[in-house]
């Protein structure tokens, strides 16, 4: 059993837990991931390594409550305890050669991204973030993120935090204000990643993706979490989850990523019939 020892409400939706993980802790890098399962009867799902303690032991995940099983997860308290908690798992990622790099986190992926500029700043790499978020009410480790980047931007789609924008807007203005980045790190939804691919491809500027699809075993046996890169299949799980933006079919994701919206929604408004409880 993986013992719960933090638990923080970062905003009405996301939370953040602290587990109990000593042998995952002491191999995790920037990058990865783990497969949590509640109980016997749960589901297992993905989550990215937000952070981790190797001298303690623990290992830290973020997520949002929008599925039947985070919205379980978000009901345990500390001192509660996990039954599965896998990983590390998937390539960790690669910072060799790199002196300066923006990393963009758009929305929940700013819990990815932190651990990324996290570690470049350890080795460091001069890191620029960016953030963004639909309003201020929903802004994520904005002290946590100030405190490993260089620079940092943060934007609201609605201008409510005083800087409206998307990240691509501040992306845009930072490079053709002469920055010249080695890379380009953004995690995020879909349609942001994809966004922030095709303006960085003209430039010729290094473009890297996290690909966080639907997985089961997470050892690439499954095959739920495959994705086009470069007219090539790849398994998220162990081929990635990182991948190099200018060569994924976003489109294809996109679809694979609506498949299965209808069953979820069915799931989050399941009712037992034997008890009426909804689950």
């Amino acid at each position: 059993m993986y013992k719960i020892v933090e638990k923080r409400e970062l905003n009405d939706q996301t939370t953040l837990m602290t587990i109990e993980a000593p042998n995952v802790s002491k191999h995790a890098l920037a990058g990865q991931f783990i497969i949590l399962r509640i109980d016997e009867q749960g589901e297992r799902i993905p989550l990215t390594i937000a952070d981790y303690d190797r001298e303690k032991g623990l290992v830290t995940i973020i997520f949002q409550k929008v599925g039947a099983t985070t919205k379980r997860l978000g009901l345990l308290s500390e001192g509660d305890a996990l039954l599965d908690f896998a990983g590390p798992l998937g390539r960790a990622s690669e910072f060799d050669g790199l002196k300066k790099v923006c990393v963009i986190g758009g929305g929940l992926g700013t819990a990815i991204a932190y651990p990324q500029a996290k570690a470049m700043h350890d080795l460091g790499i001069e890191v620029t973030g960016i953030a963004g978020f639909r309003n201020k009410d929903i802004i994520i480790l904005e002290e946590e993120m100030g405190k490993v980047c260089d620079h940092l931007h943060i934007a609201t789609d609605d201008g409510s935090n005083g800087n409206k924008g998307f990240v691509t807007n501040i992306l845009k203005d930072l490079i053709e204000g002469g920055e010249k980045f080695d890379e380009v790190i953004a995690i995020g939804p879909l349609v942001m990643m994809r966004a922030v691919s095709e303006l960085t491809r003209p430039y010729g500027i290094k473009t890297v993706v996290s690909m966080n699809s639907i997985m089961i075993d997470g050892t690439g046996m499954c095959g739920g979490c495959r994705v086009i890169v470069g007219g090539e299949t790849k398994f998220a799980c162990v081929d990635g989850p990182e991948f190099d933006g200018h060569l994924v079919d976003f489109d294809s994701a996109m679809r694979r990523g609506a498949f299965y919206r209808e069953k979820e929604q069915i799931s989050v408004n399941h009712k037992c019939r034997l008890t009426g409880e909804t689950k």
